[in-house]
């Protein structure tokens, strides 16, 4: 009775506390489409993406009911780094939905705005965002009238400065006088609190990684989706330690006060999935302002390392040859670094030859059926002196020119248009993503793994029916100098049981090393002499790596490797099944460049037609 009681009181006093309009709230996810779209426009970095912050401490003084309520301790303030822009993952500071809704591109506005170059590093908070602030109403204008409806609504919301004692009213007069006028307050006032956090500014001291993680640290993320999918995403500050001794610190004073700032180590084992209450050990996690992780040589981590490990030479994959050597992009020197990845081709040790899969060979079938018919179908040509029909345009243009030419030059006389076979000469590589991540399972019911084997199945079924040339290959990394790169199908092979064997003997393998592996697919691309060249990208997940290759640096080198692909005449595409894939893919490869297949259960039938109608714009175009 007592507990129930408890959880009655708690739920009552923490909704009183609360300040914000639920009823009015605007989600993240919400506004992400056009708020990704707002944010590039107006300048902002196009390879952040954008992502939910997570709530911070700060030190300004609560009211006396978030103290009963034992809230109001840690504020979502917006900030960005060099990967992402976070902002909160609701807002419900306003009574009306819009004011929610143009606050988060307000904050998108001021994030994308650049300091000036005079700004100097030392520049106290409240001058650097009026600065910003400043800054983003001169570039904008169409901004202002947004940014003083926010500000009347806000300042609003904040406390009078009149029922504050003197340091604190100083300090909220001279945040209310910035907001109002940005740029005429130079310093903020001390006071023995620090004031309220500031909604419409950027996080005065936004979290920062203590230290880069160490090689076989960094996992491969998971194809996870859900309702904590956007929680999970967000950002905790962290730094990174030494090991300290096992045997922690000894409590000697035990006041209650000194308790809130005492820190302890305890050797705790966070590599395994096994929790006797994961609900709680999340809670703990989310009370934590900065967690201090450090790395210990125990035997669960040899474990993780062994099983992380290549294959041993008798059960691993038959290598092609010793390596071949490729330069990555590196986008903090903004120079490619020469013969730093090994590419190893590599064909199945264990396929044998195979039959199409029993559940495919109906939609096969009827994909034969359709794309023996591509090389059967006529296409009209232009610029015939004879033909089957007039070109009315062609017919225009010349006696335009003929009338309005004095010299007498009659134009082009070829008017007519002629109806032939379609002859295609194109020449297609599939690359598909074989990391860790293709291990999860869609709907619980089959792994992605088999969605991508049954997607090649039909894939190669498909384009061997239409006659034209094509190669299957697959790729995962395990570091930079050993980039596997699957030889599944070659150009020069003939579709047969034994490449269908290699098709169902694919297998997750370890990380992402996009951009090595299009730079070899490209290569090979680049020896056939077909017309059109189509790079077909099959993924579910964003580049990654063992090494730096995660976050900024890997998306940078592969944006380089599909520019490199796209100046050489190839036609790079990607099809993921990523849901956060609008988020990075046109920064990679354009707004036209990529698809989203939003159930991973569609894929097998939607990549023949995703390549049909491919081929079918080149042609007509």
């Amino acid at each position: 009775m007592e507990e129930r009681v408890g959880q009655l009181w708690d739920r009552f006093i923490t909704r009183m506390a609360h300040q914000g309009h639920p009823q009015a709230a605007v989600k993240l996810d919400q506004v992400s489409g056009p708020l990704g779209v707002f944010y590039r426009a107006l300048g902002g970095n196009s390879a952040l993406r954008i992502s939910a912050t997570t709530a911070t401490l700060h030190q300004a003084r609560r009211s006396w009911l978030h103290r009963v309520a034992g809230t109001g301790r840690k504020a979502e303030l917006a900030w960005q780094d060099e990967s992402c822009l976070y902002l909160p993952a609701c807002l419900d500071l306003f009574a009306e939905p819009q004011l929610n809704r143009d606050l988060y591109f307000w904050l998108a506005a001021l994030a994308g705005t650049p300091i000036a170059a005079e700004t100097l590093p030392d520049t106290s908070w409240i001058v650097e965002s009026q600065q910003r602030t400043c800054q983003a109403l001169q570039r904008y204008q169409g901004l202002r009238q947004r940014y003083q409806r926010l500000v009347k609504a806000y300042i609003a919301l904040r406390p009078a400065p009149a029922s504050l004692k003197y340091d604190a009213a100083a300090q909220e007069r001279a945040i209310q006088q910035a907001l109002k006028v940005p740029g005429s307050v130079t310093e903020l006032p001390d006071g023995k609190y620090a004031p309220a956090p500031v909604a419409l500014w950027l996080h005065p001291d936004a979290p920062r990684c203590g230290g880069q993680a160490a090689d076989g640290e960094i996992s491969d993320r998971q194809a996870s989706q859900g309702e904590t999918r956007q929680a999970e995403q967000r950002r905790r500050q962290a730094e990174r330690v030494d090991k300290p001794d096992e045997q922690g610190a000894t409590l000697g004073v035990r006041h209650e006060a000194d308790l809130f700032s005492f820190a302890e180590f305890i050797k705790m084992d966070r590599s395994t999935d096994e929790e006797d209450n994961p609900d709680q050990a999340e809670s703990i996690a989310n009370d934590i302002d900065k967690m201090s992780v450090t790395q210990d040589n125990s035997t669960v981590a040899s474990r993780i390392k062994f099983d992380l490990d290549l294959p041993s030479a008798q059960e691993d994959d038959i290598p092609l040859s010793e390596g071949i050597l490729y330069p990555e992009w590196d986008y903090k020197k903004s120079r490619l670094l020469s013969d730093y990845c090994r590419i190893i081709p590599m064909r199945s040790r264990h396929a044998v030859d195979a039959e199409l899969p029993q559940h495919l060979q109906k939609p096969a079938r009827r994909l034969r059926r359709q794309f023996e018919s591509l090389s059967l179908s006529p296409q009209w040509i232009r610029g015939q002196y004879e033909g089957d029909k007039l070109n009315l345009d062609a017919y225009l243009d010349y006696r335009g020119s003929v009338a309005n030419n004095p010299s007498g030059y009659t134009g082009d006389p070829r008017l007519y248009c002629q109806k032939r076979p379609l002859v295609r000469d194109i020449a297609s590589l599939l690359l598909a993503d074989l990391s860790l991540s293709t291990d999860a399972w869609v709907n619980n019911e089959q792994q992605v793994i088999d969605v991508i084997r049954d997607s090649v199945h039909l894939f190669a079924e498909s384009l061997h029916a239409s006659g034209d040339q094509f190669a299957i290959h697959g790729f995962s990394s395990r570091r930079r100098q050993h980039v596997r790169f699957n030889c599944i199908k070659d150009f020069n092979e003939t579709y047969d049981a034994g490449i269908r064997g290699r098709i169902a003997d694919m297998s997750p393998g370890f990380y992402t090393r996009m951009g090595a592996a299009i730079r070899h697919a490209t290569e090979l691309l680049s020896h056939q002499s077909a017309e059109k060249k189509l790079l077909l990208l099959l993924t579910d997940g964003k580049p990654n790596d063992l090494d730096r290759y995660e976050g900024r640096h890997g998306v940078e080198d592969t944006r380089k490797a599909i520019q490199q692909a796209r100046s050489q005449g190839l036609i790079p595409f990607c099809i993921t099944i990523d849901a956060d894939a609008s988020q990075y893919l046109p920064y990679l490869f354009g707004v036209q460049g990529y698809t989203v297949i939003r159930q991973a259960e569609q894929l097998p039938k939607r990549l023949p037609q995703l390549y049909m109608t491919l081929t079918g714009k080149l042609y007509a175009g």
